[in-house]
């Protein structure tokens, strides 16, 4: 074990002697990102520090699974992980660089968008949330801002911070995620399990933003959020959503009529209305897939959707950022392969303890035996 950490710390070193800290890009509540370089290369990065906790506030837990997630993933839509190392008491995420994102081209009014580029950026957006659904993954945070867009116009599903392994239906997790105007109904009702049905319910939020340029289901709080959603797609029936007054919450809304959808959405094409409304399907059983999404006519009809490089990008970037602390201290680069190396004999000790953690999380809920009341991830 003293060696395996001591080899740990000598590739954790190296690591982190290969990059170079520029400038802050941005900060959330529990990660800021920087611009960086490779300096062998000098190729652009991310580095997405993530301030660690203890092991009790979970977030340790997060951070890994973001790291796994990441390292599965590996897709031309979804972003690409280049390498990790910690420092002190954060843990450092080395990520492709893409200099915007799908909120800032949203909000800026100097760009015109066409039927085609919106079919562009869904199209690329599906994709890569279909493969991660093909690898049992739930994002769980599905909003603009975590579409990433490349410099060569590729849109790219980034922040796996929420993300989640599903499949088993006795599993339960939190209803707690996904950023409230992107939240699926079945989540404000307080629902514990659920598929990547949630991810689609965002999707659909995402295309209707696109087509009107404005958030299409935006909330103050839970309760006002399915208010919202009910006004604008009609109070659901137990008939339309079977077992939809099980759910923990309850049930006891205003009845909204149902509104003509189509009217708020006179731009788009008939087949993109109808996409959209088979994503924001209130019954989660009977929302379109990622894959049959990519299947819909809207996809095969005119106008075939704008080449990546051709779509609309705003002047300001990520990159033109508020200037941030500097990287620290210099560092003296190795060589890459020596790294490399040293990485595929650590890998394994990665992986034991992440199987472990999962060991120990699945013996506290098997002594529980009730998945109703257990605690959720």
């Amino acid at each position: 074990m003293a060696s395996k950490a001591i080899l740990g710390e000598e590739i954790n070193k190296e690591t982190e002697s290969l990059y170079k800290k520029e400038k802050k890009l941005g900060e959330g509540t529990y990660a800021v990102v920087y611009l960086g370089h490779h300096i062998k290369t000098n190729r652009k990065v991310a580095i997405k520090k993530i301030k660690l906790g203890n092991m009790r506030s979970g977030l340790d837990m997060s951070a890994i699974r973001e790291v796994k997630a990441l390292r599965e993933l590996r897709h031309p839509n979804v972003i690409e992980l280049i390498d990790v190392f910690s420092h002190k008491t954060s843990l450092n995420l080395v990520l492709e660089f893409l200099d915007t994102d799908l909120e800032i081209v949203i909000k800026d009014k100097s760009l015109v968008f066409m039927p085609a580029d919106i079919k562009s950026w869904m199209m690329m957006a599906l994709r890569g949330l279909d493969h991660c659904h093909k690898c049992w993954l739930l994002h769980r945070d599905l909003k603009p801002n975590n579409f990433l867009i490349a410099a060569n116009g590729q849109l790219k599903l980034a922040d796996f911070g929420l993300a989640r392994e599903f499949g088993d239906v006795k599993r339960a997790m939190t209803s707690q995620t996904v950023t409230r105007w992107y939240r699926a109904p079945e989540l404000l009702l307080g629902a514990t399990n659920y598929t990547g049905s949630i991810d689609i319910w965002a999707m659909g939020c995402i295309f209707a933003e696109l087509s009107l340029r404005a958030p299409y289901l935006p909330g103050a709080s839970d309760l006002e959020q399915l208010t919202t959603i009910f006004r604008a797609r009609g109070t659901p029936s137990e008939d339309e959503w079977p077992g939809m007054m099980k759910l923990p919450m309850g049930y006891s809304f205003e009845k909204f009529p149902k509104p003509q959808f189509s009217d708020l959405f006179r731009g788009s094409s008939e087949e993109a209305v109808d996409l959209m409304n088979k994503m924001l399907t209130f019954n989660p059983t009977n929302r379109i897939s990622a894959a049959d999404a990519l299947k819909h006519p809207y996809f095969a009809n005119l106008p075939r959707p704008t080449a990546p490089e051709k779509l609309p990008r705003p002047l300001k970037s990520l990159a033109g950022g508020e200037e941030g602390e500097g990287g620290g201290d210099e560092v003296v680069s190795v060589d890459d392969d020596v790294v490399a190396s040293k990485k595929r004999l650590f890998q394994d000790a990665f992986d034991d303890g992440l199987e472990a953690e999962r060991q120990k999380m699945g013996e506290q809920a098997a002594k529980r035996m009730d998945f109703s009341i257990s605690s959720p991830a």
